[in-house]
């Protein structure tokens, strides 16, 4: 089969076809920036206490003393889960006692709800439905079942993206991530919201998996690794920080969910101006079809096309028609590809594990939560620059690694800073964060450029469920800051390590051109650790698997 780049080389570099893909792209990963951690405003907890009714006619002095004070942390909070009896408060406020030391009364649940802080929210989930004490379980599992939406999603698109088209798939995610997010505004109950909330999740990463394949497979050469690396990441992030001004304009998070839909709705406007990938209509045998995108293309920036593009034998073509559809099965079952797919998976569940438990973490860091999350945000821009500059110029396995080290680093010190230190505290945080967004940013392109075309949506997004699992996860690591305040960032920084590890054993993708079949795949490393002064086994480098191996050979 003809080289895809080679036979399209005659568009250009640049061109106004690629800048107009390239901007119109960009513009199609508004919703999901806007939309990917709305959990974390949606889904707040402000400080609590219980409720003390109005009729029990109490000064406020014993209202204020009614409420148990705790230590958390080495500091004094007032209790968010219990008061003193109410009936033993009425009495001694009765008999004239003063409300000075009432340790020694018996404590009860809040059974007349809770009062919230309302200086950063009027309103959230969490407060409406009250998550909160013994209901404080249904927090994280809403968070978990927006994730696993997620998953499910990517599961699905990946195999009816390779085989309907990425077109399809791009517009209907983005379509429905925007109905769902406006019906979340009027979901009368928590179970219904948390129905809705999944269906919202559904749409999430799998609409950036799809924008980033389809902008790889209509690109070439400087625009792909731009927009791969730089292009697309800056928007997402652009939209990312839209977010917290939305939710401290409103306030409410029902007000928040109806803006959320808004861009998405705007960009199915662009639906007449994105084309399908004319890699993938080749390998689906719809040579023309991918010939007219190609020759509007050439029309578009002024160069003339060739009278014939795509060249194919006959029996290329029977070949393509009689070609099973590939799936995420096929992950495992195609022997080259299968070890390749399981570290990958292994390094996408670590890395977004650390990615989104960072992210998450942003209310729980010292100062305002919409100033926090504005910073975790705005840190990655230069974090995707600087992943563009060394994607252009450094190996892929160097680079991942590098930024993952640099993250790793700076999270573990977080254990030798003491917690009364805010500044100190916050600058690792960013600077993690910042290490991390890169090697992310990277993994994304490494990954597009290790899979062929023929299954490559089917395998960016077997590896976003995997990421998907490991953000499902991140909201309970946060739980381990209930024994050590710094323990989440410590297993971070452990899991970025072990991501390192794997990546050393996947193939260098860096100056090859991206493959579209199973053999073009560039082959994967291999290792021999000498366990003894034996000699070779005298077999061939090419009779051996391609697979990475450890060969150990005992002299006997």
């Amino acid at each position: 089969m003809q080289d895809y780049e080679e036979t399209v080389s005659f568009l250009g570099r640049w061109g106004r076809f690629q800048c107009r893909i390239f901007f119109l792209l960009c513009l199609t990963a508004v919703p999901i920036g806007y939309n990917i951690l709305s959990t974390i405003f949606l889904l707040d907890t402000p400080l609590h206490h219980c409720h003390i009714p109005s009729h029990t006619n109490l000064s406020q002095d014993w209202i204020q003393a009614s409420i148990p004070v705790q230590e958390v942390n080495g500091q004094l909070e007032r209790s968010s889960c219990s008061r003193y009896q109410l009936d033993l408060i009425q009495n001694l406020s009765a008999l004239g006692s003063s409300p000075d030391d009432l340790s020694e009364l018996k404590q009860e649940e809040c059974r007349d709800g809770w009062m919230y802080n309302s200086e950063y929210f009027q309103s959230t989930v969490t407060t409406e439905f009250n998550l909160v004490c013994r209901d404080k379980w249904k927090q994280p599992l809403t968070s978990l079942m927006y994730f696993l939406g997620g998953v499910i999603g990517s599961l699905v698109s990946g195999p009816i993206s390779d085989r309907f088209g990425r077109k399809p798939v791009l517009f209907g995610f983005t379509f429905l991530i925007s109905f769902f997010s406006g019906t979340l505004a009027f979901a009368p109950s928590w179970p219904i919201f948390t129905l809705l909330f999944f269906m919202v999740g559904l749409g999430q990463i799998t609409l950036y998996v799809v924008i980033f394949v389809l902008g790889s497979e209509l690109l070439i050469g400087p625009p792909r690794v731009l927009f791969s690396n730089l292009g697309l990441p800056f928007v997402y992030v652009a939209s990312t920080m839209l977010l917290p001004g939305s939710a401290y304009l409103l306030r409410r998070w029902r007000h928040l969910s109806i803006i959320m839909a808004t861009p998405g709705l705007a960009c199915m406007l662009l639906w007449w101006w994105v084309p399908e990938s004319p890699r993938w209509l080749v390998l689906r045998g719809r040579v023309q079809e991918a010939e007219l995108v190609v020759r509007s293309a050439a029309q578009e920036n002024g160069v003339e096309a060739p009278p014939v593009i795509f060249l194919r034998t006959n029996a290329e073509k029977d070949s393509l028609q009689r070609a099973p559809s590939l799936n995420c099965l096929d992950l495992l079952r195609i022997r080259e590809v299968r070890h390749i797919t399981l570290i990958l998976w292994v390094i996408w569940f670590s890395s977004h594990v650390c990615y989104f438990g960072m992210s998450f973490n942003s209310t729980g860091l010292h100062g305002n939560p919409y100033l926090n999350f504005v910073l975790l945000s705005a840190v990655e821009i230069p974090g995707y620059g600087l992943s563009w500059i060394v994607a252009r110029s450094l190996p892929r396995r160097i680079s991942f690694s590098a930024f993952l080290l640099l993250g790793a680093l700076s999270l573990l010190l977080l254990s030798f800073i003491s917690k009364r230190d805010p500044v100190a505290t916050l600058s690792l945080v960013l600077l993690g964060k910042f290490a991390l967004l890169g090697g992310v940013s990277v993994l994304f392109v490494f990954t597009g450029e290790i899979f062929p075309t023929i299954i490559r949506t089917s395998a960016l997004s077997s590896c976003t469920s995997a990421s998907r699992l490991g953000s499902a996860l991140s909201p309970y690591l946060l739980q381990l800051a209930a024994v050590n305040a710094f323990l989440p960032w410590l297993m971070i920084g452990a899991l970025s390590l072990l991501c390192v590890c794997f990546c050393v054993l996947l193939p260098e993708t860096f100056g090859r051109p991206l493959p579209d079949t199973i053999h073009q795949m560039a082959p994967a490393p291999r290792f021999r650790w000498p366990c003894s002064t034996a000699e070779h086994d005298g077999k061939s480098t090419k009779d051996q698997m391609t697979a990475p191996e450890i060969i150990c050979v005992t002299q006997l």
